[in-house]
Protein backbone atom coordinates (compact mmCIF):
# COMPACT_ATOMS: atom_id res chain seq x y z
CA UNK A 1 0.00 0.00 0.00
CA UNK A 2 2.98 2.31 0.30
CA UNK A 3 2.52 4.50 -2.77
CA UNK A 4 5.23 7.17 -2.46
CA UNK A 5 5.31 6.64 1.29
CA UNK A 6 8.49 5.84 3.10
CA UNK A 7 11.88 7.44 3.14
CA UNK A 8 12.97 9.96 0.54
CA UNK A 9 16.46 8.60 1.06
CA UNK A 10 19.58 9.33 -1.01
CA UNK A 11 19.46 5.68 -2.16
CA UNK A 12 16.44 6.53 -4.29
CA UNK A 13 18.68 8.68 -6.49
CA UNK A 14 20.41 5.71 -8.13
CA UNK A 15 20.86 6.44 -11.82
CA UNK A 16 19.67 4.30 -14.73
CA UNK A 17 22.44 2.29 -16.36
CA UNK A 18 21.07 1.17 -19.76
CA UNK A 19 20.04 3.16 -22.86
CA UNK A 20 16.46 1.86 -22.63
CA UNK A 21 16.00 3.31 -19.14
CA UNK A 22 14.07 6.53 -18.51
CA UNK A 23 16.47 9.48 -18.70
CA UNK A 24 17.17 11.58 -15.67
CA UNK A 25 15.22 14.86 -15.77
CA UNK A 26 17.39 17.64 -17.12
CA UNK A 27 17.78 20.78 -14.97
CA UNK A 28 16.42 24.05 -16.29
CA UNK A 29 18.17 27.40 -16.58
CA UNK A 30 17.71 29.98 -13.83
CA UNK A 31 15.74 32.15 -16.25
CA UNK A 32 13.26 29.40 -17.09
CA UNK A 33 12.89 28.47 -13.45
CA UNK A 34 12.14 32.05 -12.45
CA UNK A 35 9.58 32.35 -15.23
CA UNK A 36 7.81 29.11 -14.22
CA UNK A 37 7.98 29.41 -10.42
CA UNK A 38 4.52 29.21 -8.86
CA UNK A 39 2.81 28.17 -5.65
CA UNK A 40 2.26 24.44 -5.31
CA UNK A 41 0.73 22.23 -2.67
CA UNK A 42 -0.80 23.32 0.61
CA UNK A 43 0.51 25.74 3.19
CA UNK A 44 -0.76 26.99 6.53
CA UNK A 45 0.28 29.77 8.91
CA UNK A 46 0.80 28.67 12.53
CA UNK A 47 0.42 31.54 15.02
CA UNK A 48 1.15 31.16 18.73
CA UNK A 49 3.22 32.92 21.39
CA UNK A 50 3.34 36.09 19.30
CA UNK A 51 5.18 34.38 16.43
CA UNK A 52 4.22 33.00 13.03
CA UNK A 53 5.51 29.73 11.67
CA UNK A 54 4.47 27.93 8.48
CA UNK A 55 3.38 24.36 7.75
CA UNK A 56 3.97 23.15 4.20
CA UNK A 57 2.77 19.87 2.68
CA UNK A 58 5.66 18.24 0.84
CA UNK A 59 6.03 15.51 -1.77
CA UNK A 60 8.97 13.12 -2.11
CA UNK A 61 9.29 13.61 -5.88
CA UNK A 62 9.01 16.57 -8.20
CA UNK A 63 9.82 17.95 -11.65
CA UNK A 64 12.69 20.20 -12.74
CA UNK A 65 10.21 23.09 -13.07
CA UNK A 66 9.73 22.86 -9.28
CA UNK A 67 13.36 23.81 -8.56
CA UNK A 68 12.49 27.43 -7.72
CA UNK A 69 10.12 28.33 -4.87
CA UNK A 70 6.84 30.01 -5.68
CA UNK A 71 5.99 33.43 -4.18
CA UNK A 72 4.25 32.03 -1.09
CA UNK A 73 7.10 29.66 -0.22
CA UNK A 74 9.77 32.25 -1.00
CA UNK A 75 8.09 34.73 1.34
CA UNK A 76 8.05 32.14 4.14
CA UNK A 77 11.74 31.24 3.57
CA UNK A 78 12.66 34.92 3.82
CA UNK A 79 10.67 35.35 7.07
CA UNK A 80 11.68 32.37 9.22
CA UNK A 81 14.60 31.52 11.49
CA UNK A 82 14.88 27.83 10.52
CA UNK A 83 13.50 25.12 8.25
CA UNK A 84 12.23 21.91 9.87
CA UNK A 85 11.90 18.68 7.87
CA UNK A 86 11.01 15.11 8.82
CA UNK A 87 14.68 14.35 8.12
CA UNK A 88 17.25 16.48 6.33
CA UNK A 89 18.00 14.64 3.04
CA UNK A 90 21.28 16.54 2.63
CA UNK A 91 22.62 15.58 6.07
CA UNK A 92 24.57 12.39 5.35
CA UNK A 93 25.16 11.72 9.04
CA UNK A 94 21.40 11.50 9.58
CA UNK A 95 21.16 8.70 6.99
CA UNK A 96 23.46 6.16 8.64
CA UNK A 97 21.22 3.11 8.63
CA UNK A 98 20.64 1.51 12.04
CA UNK A 99 20.01 -2.24 12.37
CA UNK A 100 16.72 -3.22 10.71
CA UNK A 101 14.46 -6.21 11.33
CA UNK A 102 15.31 -9.13 9.09
CA UNK A 103 12.74 -10.38 6.60
CA UNK A 104 13.67 -13.74 5.07
CA UNK A 105 12.11 -14.25 1.64
CA UNK A 106 11.47 -17.42 -0.30
CA UNK A 107 12.88 -17.82 -3.82
CA UNK A 108 9.65 -16.75 -5.51
CA UNK A 109 9.38 -13.49 -3.56
CA UNK A 110 13.07 -12.73 -4.07
CA UNK A 111 12.66 -13.28 -7.82
CA UNK A 112 9.69 -10.88 -7.93
CA UNK A 113 11.67 -8.26 -6.03
CA UNK A 114 14.71 -8.61 -8.30
CA UNK A 115 12.46 -8.32 -11.35
CA UNK A 116 11.28 -4.92 -10.14
CA UNK A 117 14.86 -3.76 -9.74
CA UNK A 118 15.50 -4.74 -13.36
CA UNK A 119 12.32 -2.93 -14.44
CA UNK A 120 13.74 0.37 -13.17
CA UNK A 121 17.23 -0.38 -14.55
CA UNK A 122 18.75 -0.95 -11.14
CA UNK A 123 21.18 -3.63 -10.05
CA UNK A 124 19.43 -5.71 -7.33
CA UNK A 125 22.77 -6.09 -5.53
CA UNK A 126 23.01 -2.33 -5.13
CA UNK A 127 19.95 -2.46 -2.87
CA UNK A 128 20.47 -5.88 -1.31
CA UNK A 129 21.38 -4.44 2.09
CA UNK A 130 18.09 -2.55 2.30
CA UNK A 131 14.98 -3.99 3.91
CA UNK A 132 12.72 -5.39 1.14
CA UNK A 133 9.98 -2.85 1.94
CA UNK A 134 12.46 0.00 1.48
CA UNK A 135 13.53 -1.58 -1.79
CA UNK A 136 9.97 -1.50 -3.13
CA UNK A 137 9.53 2.13 -2.01
CA UNK A 138 12.77 2.99 -3.84
CA UNK A 139 11.63 1.20 -7.00
CA UNK A 140 8.36 3.17 -6.94
CA UNK A 141 10.33 6.41 -6.74
CA UNK A 142 12.54 5.31 -9.63
CA UNK A 143 9.50 4.22 -11.64
CA UNK A 144 8.24 7.80 -11.33
CA UNK A 145 11.03 8.87 -13.70
CA UNK A 146 8.81 7.68 -16.55
CA UNK A 147 6.63 10.69 -15.66
CA UNK A 148 9.59 13.07 -15.51
CA UNK A 149 9.67 12.95 -11.71
CA UNK A 150 12.73 12.59 -9.50
CA UNK A 151 13.50 12.69 -5.77
CA UNK A 152 16.09 15.42 -6.37
CA UNK A 153 13.19 17.73 -7.20
CA UNK A 154 11.10 16.60 -4.21
CA UNK A 155 10.28 19.37 -1.79
CA UNK A 156 12.48 18.08 1.05
CA UNK A 157 15.65 18.16 -1.05
CA UNK A 158 14.81 21.56 -2.51
CA UNK A 159 13.87 23.10 0.84
CA UNK A 160 17.06 21.82 2.44
CA UNK A 161 19.10 23.44 -0.34
CA UNK A 162 17.09 26.68 -0.29
CA UNK A 163 17.61 26.88 3.48
CA UNK A 164 21.36 26.43 3.08
CA UNK A 165 21.44 29.08 0.36
CA UNK A 166 19.92 31.51 2.89
CA UNK A 167 22.10 30.43 5.82
CA UNK A 168 19.11 28.96 7.68
CA UNK A 169 19.56 25.95 9.97
CA UNK A 170 17.77 22.76 8.93
CA UNK A 171 16.17 20.94 11.87
CA UNK A 172 14.96 17.34 11.99
CA UNK A 173 11.51 16.53 13.32
CA UNK A 174 12.24 12.79 13.54
CA UNK A 175 15.14 10.37 13.67
CA UNK A 176 15.90 7.74 11.07
CA UNK A 177 15.45 5.09 13.75
CA UNK A 178 11.99 6.42 14.57
CA UNK A 179 10.94 6.53 10.93
CA UNK A 180 12.10 2.98 10.34
CA UNK A 181 10.18 1.75 13.37
CA UNK A 182 7.02 3.27 11.87
CA UNK A 183 7.69 2.09 8.31
CA UNK A 184 8.89 -1.47 8.98
CA UNK A 185 6.63 -3.81 10.93
CA UNK A 186 8.48 -5.86 13.52
CA UNK A 187 6.11 -8.76 12.80
CA UNK A 188 7.49 -10.68 9.81
CA UNK A 189 4.10 -11.78 8.49
CA UNK A 190 2.76 -8.21 8.54
CA UNK A 191 5.89 -7.08 6.70
CA UNK A 192 5.44 -9.79 4.07
CA UNK A 193 1.81 -8.73 3.58
CA UNK A 194 2.95 -5.15 2.93
CA UNK A 195 5.69 -6.40 0.62
CA UNK A 196 3.18 -8.40 -1.42
CA UNK A 197 0.95 -5.33 -1.63
CA UNK A 198 3.83 -3.15 -2.85
CA UNK A 199 4.91 -5.76 -5.39
CA UNK A 200 1.36 -5.99 -6.75
CA UNK A 201 1.46 -2.25 -7.41
CA UNK A 202 4.86 -2.44 -9.08
CA UNK A 203 3.74 -5.39 -11.24
CA UNK A 204 0.88 -3.28 -12.63
CA UNK A 205 2.98 -0.41 -14.00
CA UNK A 206 0.23 1.30 -16.00
CA UNK A 207 -2.02 1.50 -12.96
CA UNK A 208 0.88 2.60 -10.77
CA UNK A 209 1.89 5.37 -13.15
CA UNK A 210 -1.72 6.56 -13.44
CA UNK A 211 -1.94 6.82 -9.67
CA UNK A 212 1.46 8.51 -9.37
CA UNK A 213 0.41 11.03 -12.01
CA UNK A 214 -2.88 11.64 -10.20
CA UNK A 215 -1.10 12.08 -6.88
CA UNK A 216 1.27 14.68 -8.32
CA UNK A 217 -1.63 16.55 -9.96
CA UNK A 218 -3.64 16.55 -6.70
CA UNK A 219 -0.59 17.79 -4.82
CA UNK A 220 0.31 20.42 -7.42
CA UNK A 221 -3.11 22.05 -7.30
CA UNK A 222 -3.41 21.75 -3.49
CA UNK A 223 -6.61 19.70 -3.61
CA UNK A 224 -7.02 18.77 0.06
CA UNK A 225 -10.52 17.31 -0.44
CA UNK A 226 -9.23 14.90 -3.08
CA UNK A 227 -6.17 14.09 -0.98
CA UNK A 228 -8.46 13.17 1.92
CA UNK A 229 -10.11 10.60 -0.37
CA UNK A 230 -6.75 9.04 -1.25
CA UNK A 231 -7.76 5.51 -0.31
CA UNK A 232 -10.66 5.67 -2.80
CA UNK A 233 -8.46 6.27 -5.86
CA UNK A 234 -4.89 5.23 -5.05
CA UNK A 235 -5.45 1.55 -5.90
CA UNK A 236 -3.12 0.74 -3.01
CA UNK A 237 -5.45 0.02 -0.06
CA UNK A 238 -7.32 -3.21 -0.62
CA UNK A 239 -7.93 -4.69 2.84
CA UNK A 240 -7.87 -4.02 6.58
CA UNK A 241 -4.15 -4.76 6.79
CA UNK A 242 -3.40 -2.10 4.15
CA UNK A 243 -5.53 0.42 6.04
CA UNK A 244 -3.73 -0.40 9.30
CA UNK A 245 -0.35 0.05 7.61
CA UNK A 246 -1.34 3.43 6.18
CA UNK A 247 -2.57 4.53 9.59
CA UNK A 248 0.69 3.40 11.22
CA UNK A 249 2.90 5.14 8.66
CA UNK A 250 0.95 8.42 8.57
CA UNK A 251 -1.48 8.98 11.46
CA UNK A 252 0.67 7.11 13.95
CA UNK A 253 3.57 9.52 13.53
CA UNK A 254 1.52 12.72 13.66
CA UNK A 255 1.24 13.24 17.46
CA UNK A 256 5.03 13.10 17.87
CA UNK A 257 5.49 15.40 14.86
CA UNK A 258 3.03 17.90 16.36
CA UNK A 259 4.81 17.77 19.73
CA UNK A 260 8.19 18.40 18.09
CA UNK A 261 6.87 21.33 16.02
CA UNK A 262 5.27 22.83 19.13
CA UNK A 263 8.51 22.43 21.08
CA UNK A 264 10.68 24.07 18.41
CA UNK A 265 8.24 26.98 17.99
CA UNK A 266 8.11 27.47 21.76
CA UNK A 267 11.90 27.93 21.84
CA UNK A 268 11.40 31.27 20.15
CA UNK A 269 12.02 30.25 16.57
CA UNK A 270 9.83 31.04 13.61
CA UNK A 271 9.81 27.89 11.47
CA UNK A 272 9.03 26.73 7.98
CA UNK A 273 7.93 23.14 8.60
CA UNK A 274 7.59 20.70 5.69
CA UNK A 275 5.95 17.31 6.23
CA UNK A 276 4.61 14.80 3.71
CA UNK A 277 1.22 15.77 2.29
CA UNK A 278 -0.48 12.57 3.49
CA UNK A 279 0.14 13.70 7.08
CA UNK A 280 -2.36 16.52 6.43
CA UNK A 281 -5.28 14.11 5.92
CA UNK A 282 -7.75 12.21 8.09
CA UNK A 283 -8.89 12.64 11.71
CA UNK A 284 -5.27 12.83 12.90
CA UNK A 285 -4.31 15.50 10.36
CA UNK A 286 -1.22 17.36 11.51
CA UNK A 287 -2.80 20.80 11.15
CA UNK A 288 -5.68 19.68 13.42
CA UNK A 289 -3.26 18.36 16.05
CA UNK A 290 -1.36 21.65 15.99
CA UNK A 291 -4.61 23.55 16.48
CA UNK A 292 -5.28 21.37 19.53
CA UNK A 293 -1.84 22.42 20.83
CA UNK A 294 -2.82 26.07 20.85
CA UNK A 295 -1.84 27.24 17.38
CA UNK A 296 -4.06 29.46 15.28
CA UNK A 297 -3.96 27.49 12.02
CA UNK A 298 -4.92 29.20 8.75
CA UNK A 299 -4.78 27.75 5.25
CA UNK A 300 -2.93 30.18 2.99
CA UNK A 301 -4.24 31.03 -0.49
CA UNK A 302 -2.01 30.71 -3.52
CA UNK A 303 -0.55 33.88 -4.96
CA UNK A 304 -3.10 35.62 -7.15
CA UNK A 305 -6.07 33.92 -5.46
CA UNK A 306 -8.28 34.78 -2.54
Amino acid sequence: MALLSGLAAPAAQAAPTRPSCPPEPAPLSAERLAAQAKDRGLMWTLRRDGRTSYLYASLHVGRPTWAAPGPRLRQALDAVDAVALELDPLDRDAWKMPPMPELPLDASMRQRLDAQAAAVCADPQAFAAMHPLLQTSTYMLLRARLLGLDVRYGQEVLLSQWARDRGLPVLALETLQGQLEALLPADAEAARHELRSNLRQLERPKSLLRTLDAMVAVYDRGDLARLNRYTEWCDCVTDAADRAALQRINDGRNPALADRISELHQRGQSLLVAVGAMHMTGPQALQALLKARGFEVTLMPRSGTR
